[in-house]
């Protein structure tokens, strides 16, 4: 017995050992994290390379991720809580000034104080723009709301740096933003429609309550098709998916708007997070493709060399969404029907943009 009382004060001890010297690792790396951006009525440096290298991407590979959306010349609006930096336009919107002696690809740069900042395609007197805050913010809004939400004795030692995200998150998520201008300027009908299906956000969460282990279901199969290793196996995992999703909408009278709301965001925000992902994909797969941002100019980008891990870590999110709130849900069964067509039909993309099909429409034809 003495022995056991012994081995537990030890194991305890230790354990409690092990965690202080945690919370002191910790604390000290939370001491280096990233700084906010010294200047921020201009871009830094590493915000300018980490664009050329989003726009590099879009103009190597873009023809082979999105038929015409490669070539689609496309302005940008980087943003930080501050200032809001303009650039890809030749006659700058009203309010907007030029940075002097500050150019992107050869045209001006301009600047206003941020305003309602938002991640998505913005209209400009007519203009529409891609809109992406830059990665800093984005590590920044991650980090305080932990802050906010941890308990006093936790918040000081939580190792903060595990929310730093890889640059190719805020690459790639430019492209994200950049497809929704596409999407505008090829079937502006079906983007107006998606924003009008929003409007029933709430309406939708009310029936969605009592949903979630039928969107569980309906998940889990569409997870499974996407693990599928031939055609013939992704055939029946898509074939059960389609059925599973046919019975949740009988069961819960999915008809409508609430209909309408399933299919228009998954063809809106669907179709962007695929090129996303798409986009990351055929980085890190595409032989000879060459970055123009150097990882050593950049400790948190990593070449593209991780897309396996993002790809595992974006199929497990897709889960756990089928027990969350709102619209997100519908970036990942968009993007995952996507992923499906491209190997069920690979021409799907010339018929999506068109407004006569749905994402689930493709997919049962592809496996009829």
């Amino acid at each position: 017995m003495k022995r056991i009382r012994r081995w537990a004060v030890i194991c305890i001890g230790s354990g409690l050992l092990l965690c202080i010297i945690a919370g002191a690792v910790s604390a000290w790396s939370n001491r280096s994290l990233p700084p906010a951006p010294q200047e921020t009525d201009r871009l830094e440096a590493l915000n300018v390379a980490r664009l050329e290298e989003s726009l590099h991407l879009k103009s190597t590979l873009g023809a082979d991720i999105w038929p015409g959306w490669g070539e689609a010349h496309i302005p940008i609006l980087l943003w930080n809580r501050q200032m809001s930096f303009l650039t890809g336009v030749s006659n700058p919107p009203t309010a907007w000034e030029l940075i002097p002696g500050e150019k992107f690809g050869g045209t001006p740069v301009y600047r206003k104080p941020t305003q309602d900042p938002q991640n998505f395609a913005v209209q400009l007197d007519g203009v529409w723009v891609a809109s992406m805050a830059i990665k800093w913010e984005t590590d920044a809004f991650m980090m305080d709301m932990f802050h906010q939400i941890l308990p006093p004795l936790v918040r000081d030692i939580f190792p903060y740096r595990l929310l730093i995200q890889p640059s190719e998150v805020q690459i790639t998520g430019v492209l994200h933003e950049t497809f929704h201008v596409y999407q505008i300027s090829v079937a502006p009908e079906g983007l107006n429609l998606a924003e009008n299906a929003q409007k029933h956000d709430q309406e939708y969460e009310t029936v969605d309550a009592n949903m979630h282990e039928a969107w569980r279901r309906e998940i889990d199969w569409l997870a499974k098709a996407l693990q599928a290793k031939t055609r013939d196996e992704t055939t029946a995992l898509v074939r059960q998916f389609l059925q599973a999703r046919a019975q949740r909408r009988v069961d819960y009278s999915i008809q409508g708007n609430l209909l309408e709301y399933e299919r228009m965001i998954e063809w809106e925000e669907g179709l962007a997070k695929y090129v996303e992902l798409e986009s990351w994909r055929q980085a890190a797969t595409t032989p000879g493709y060459q970055p123009v941002l150097p990882s050593t100019s950049d400790p948190d980008f990593k070449g593209y060399a991780t897309f396996s891990k993002r790809w595992s870590d974006e199929i497990s999110q897709m889960k756990r969404q089928a027990s969350q709130a709102g619209s997100v849900r519908f970036y990942y069964t968009g993007m995952a029907q996507g992923v499906l067509l491209d190997r069920l039909m690979p021409d799907w993309k010339t018929r999506i943009l068109q407004g006569n099909d749905w994402l689930e429409d493709l997919l049962a034809e592809a496996v009829r």
